[in-house]
């Protein structure tokens, strides 16, 4: 019994330090508020010549490649609205068509997501993205993706009249 009374003293004791124990006062990497931003090099605030041609060459391919689409796409829906039913000859014709429209979209697609590349890489090499490219960034993808809706509209009606 006295064993047992004495285990819980000897682990008490073993508790005990001899030398200095480390000090809680705040550390000097403590007292750096997280909150402070650290300096960079600031983002330029007027859009860059560079960023502004690149967009302007994107939105030239994407209208390019619309006037390309349109007359595809205007061979493709009276093919689809004359097609006969599934796996028939004129239906085949159509789907043939439909996919050169298809197709056809490419140059547009590709520009919307070289838009969005161009916003990802200014964030990535400069830390962000200075207001007035941002704003240049927008109003291009913005006119590249109202082109985009167009065709995929299109596209969506043509598959809709094979799909009867």
């Amino acid at each position: 019994m006295r064993g047992l009374f004495l285990f819980p003293v000897a682990l008490l004791a073993g508790c005990a330090t001899s030398g200095s124990a480390p000090s809680l006062a705040p550390r000097a990497a403590e007292a750096i508020d997280p909150r402070v931003p650290v300096p960079e090099a600031p983002i330029p605030t007027d859009v860059s010549p560079a960023l502004a041609g690149r967009l302007e060459a994107l939105v030239a391919q994407a209208v390019a490649g619309d006037e390309a689409f349109r007359p595809a796409a205007e061979r493709a829906e009276p093919l689809a609205r004359s097609a006969g039913p599934a796996q028939s000859e004129s239906w085949i014709v159509a789907q043939q068509a439909l996919s050169a429209a298809v197709a056809a979209r490419e140059p547009v697609t590709q520009a919307l997501g070289d838009i969005d590349s161009l916003a990802a890489e200014s964030v990535q090499q400069q830390g962000g993205i200075g207001a007035a490219n941002l704003a240049a960034i927008k109003a291009a993808a913005a006119r590249v993706a109202a082109i985009d809706r167009s065709e995929a509209a299109a596209i969506d009606r043509i598959q809709g009249l094979l799909a009867r």
